[in-house]
């Protein structure tokens, strides 16, 4: 292949920072302040913070979910708006209303009946004799305020992922920026009690979260129907929730194997930590640091992965589909190039980062010995994550299955499994055994490629 094939000129970088950018920004601004919140709460004690931590891996799965139900109509949503049919756009949206409403009813249903069970899962006697029953506490205080942040949060990500699928992500951007300052603010005053208010630890945290999200709610749900900002496919959105029976079947055939995909996926997160969890509670406060951490440098990749989802799927939907390879050949490669730069910093920061928890010297060793172990992988993670949202924008979610979530069922969760159950292997070791099976997944992603099977208009 010749390199400058994989060179754009200035007009297509111009266009993907345009799109990129904002993205980025308003990931990074969420993840620093998500890592600031995290500190917060680390000052309070290892115990907390492994409380803290356990019940956000099961937000976690709830917000991929979220994002698969709202991503899956996004598809058709982006290739709508690529061929300037805003009543398609509309449809897709009122989609996305229910498909929402549907995941906030499991939600509340699995966390008010299974939330001690589910908690229990991730406590295990470590080599620091830690408070189990401590940790377990301060997990069931953290989640009973976390509730109230379910709903506002199906909101955003109906209405921002809406307006990112057709270009628009600076309204996004700014009410991201409002919200988790808003939450680093808050967190300040509840945690320990500053302004008069009494000391609240994890529950102040979760509270300021929850008025994090209300803030975040209101301003892109208003900002979207009301003055300058308004989007013209919001205009009639609530004249009626009926959704075309064919666009439900669309969306549903191409869209199951995407939700599927992102539950089964977020579940099998939450597995491997359970595995990584067997080596005691102190590894759940390392992996929660590590994790806090890389995600912040992992901004980049994700905010890759929504401008080939947008920009690969535009193309697409306006029939340009030789331009549509072009373009994500491209953008796979500056993905790449961009993440090296990224694992390198990673590199250098990560024995430093983690010194200013307060928490054991063990804890902090092992989180900044997970970090490396990341950074050294960012490339191949830009590469497999690219390669997932360009599958994705051709309708290919049945792929993106077998790529992701069976490849993690069959390879890294059997492997995860096998390595704390039935050996003495360490933490460290096995950590590093799991991820380096993303260096499989490569192969697999750029044989998914080279087939083209991805270029598709499913708007026509």
């Amino acid at each position: 292949m010749d390199l400058r094939s994989l060179i754009g000129s200035r007009k297509f970088y111009r266009k993907m920072f345009s799109v990129m950018i904002p993205v980025l920004v308003q990931n990074v601004i969420t993840n620093f302040v998500n890592l600031l919140d995290n500190i917060m709460v680390g000052q309070v004690g290892t115990e907390p913070m492994s409380g803290v931590a356990i019940v956000n891996q099961l937000f976690f799965v709830f917000s991929l979910c979220m994002f698969a139900a709202v991503a899956a109509a996004g598809i058709f949503t982006a290739q709508y708006y690529g061929k300037g049919d805003k009543e398609g756009v509309r449809a897709t949206m009122r989609l996305k209303i229910w498909a929402a409403s549907l995941i906030v009813v499991i939600a509340f249903t699995l966390l008010l009946l299974f939330h001690e069970k589910l908690i229990s899962l991730f406590l295990h006697e470590g080599e620091e004799g830690l408070d189990l029953q401590a940790a377990f506490l301060y997990a069931k205080e953290y989640l009973s305020v976390m509730y109230l942040q379910i709903i506002p949060f199906a909101v955003i990500q109906v209405y921002a992922g809406t307006l990112r699928d057709t270009g628009e992500t600076m309204l996004p951007m700014k009410a991201g920026i409002a919200a988790v300052l808003i939450n680093l603010v808050f967190n300040y005053i509840f945690i320990f009690g500053k302004l008069g208010f009494p000391v609240m630890g994890v529950k102040g945290a979760a509270l300021a979260t929850v008025i994090a999200r209300l803030a975040e709610c209101a301003i892109v749900v208003i900002h979207s129907h009301a003055g300058k900002t308004a989007a013209p496919f919001m205009k009639g959105l609530y004249s009626t929730l009926k959704v075309p029976s064919a666009l439900i079947r669309n969306v549903t055939k191409t869209g199951m194997p995407l939700l599927m995909n992102e539950l089964l996926w977020s579940c099998g997160m939450t597995f491997m930590n359970q595995c990584y969890s067997m080596r005691g509670l102190e590894v759940v406060s390392a992996t929660n640091i590590a994790s806090t951490i890389t995600n912040l440098f992992f901004c980049a990749v994700l905010a890759m992965g929504s401008t080939v989802s947008i920009l690969v799927g535009q193309r697409l939907g306006a029939g340009e589909l030789e331009e549509a390879v072009e373009d994500d050949r491209k953008l796979i490669a500056f993905a790449v190039v961009m993440c090296a730069f990224v694992g390198g910093i990673m590199i250098l920061l990560a024995p430093q980062i983690p010194k200013v928890y307060n928490t054991s010297e063990t804890v902090k060793n092992l989180a900044s010995q997970m970090i490396t172990v990341t950074a050294c992988l960012m490339p191949f993670l830009a590469f497999t994550n690219t390669c997932y949202f360009t599958l994705r924008s051709g309708g290919k979610t049945i792929i993106t299955f077998l790529f992701d979530s069976v490849f993690m069922w069959v390879l890294c969760i059997p492997t995860a499994f096998i390595l704390s159950r039935f050996t003495d292997v360490r933490i460290l070791p096995m950590y590093c055994v799991v991820q380096s099976l993303e260096l499989i997944k490569c192969v697999i992603g750029w044989l998914f490629l080279r087939s083209r099977k991805w270029v598709n208009n499913l708007v026509a």
